[in-house]
């Protein structure tokens, strides 16, 4: 049995917000960060306004890419009227992966205690790409790449991870 190597993902980021702007987003910026020294691509890096539609058509274009392999969202995951990127996606999943949001969340309490109640930070999967919804705060992208999509994102991870997956996802 061979050991498996790293194989390097594109991943497009996408923050939600009203306020911010691709200099000022530093949400957007961590994740590029992070992507990027841990061997990945970022693929494209956006910013559009809390407008689900809007957001579901920067999404549906990196879906119907087939050379972005991820996508992160920041932003808009909060319980506010304009809070819609849990609405905005979930229609486009071909599948929720549950267990993300659950684990974001149960890492989320070791930091912000029962705060973490106010997340719908979701993951899933659609055309083979892989999609998770994010809060919009620095600290939760920091806590969702170190805890969860680091590893998930590594097709080293043992004893499982989204990488090795991706080539059954079109089944």
């Amino acid at each position: 049995m061979s050991q498996a190597e790293f194989q390097p993902l594109n991943i497009a980021v996408l923050t939600v917000s009203d306020t911010r702007d691709l200099d000022s987003d530093r949400s957007g910026q961590t994740l590029a960060g992070r992507i990027e020294e841990s061997g990945h691509t970022v693929a494209e890096r956006l910013v559009v306004p809390d407008c689900r539609y809007r957001i579901r058509a920067e999404l549906s274009r990196w879906i119907a890419d087939e050379g972005v392999n991820a996508v992160i969202t920041t932003g808009g995951t909060g319980v506010t009227g304009r809070d819609v990127t849990p609405e905005a996606v979930r229609p486009l999943l071909d599948l929720e992966v549950e267990g993300f949001g659950e684990m974001f969340r149960w890492l989320s309490m070791q930091e912000i205690r029962t705060s973490t109640v106010q997340s719908r930070a979701l993951g899933g999967i659609a055309n083979a790409t892989l999609v998770f919804v994010l809060p919009g705060s620095t600290g939760a992208c920091r806590t969702a790449w170190d805890g969860i999509l680091k590893d998930q994102l590594d097709a080293r991870h043992k004893p499982c991870n989204f990488v090795t997956l991706m080539p059954r996802m079109r089944e």
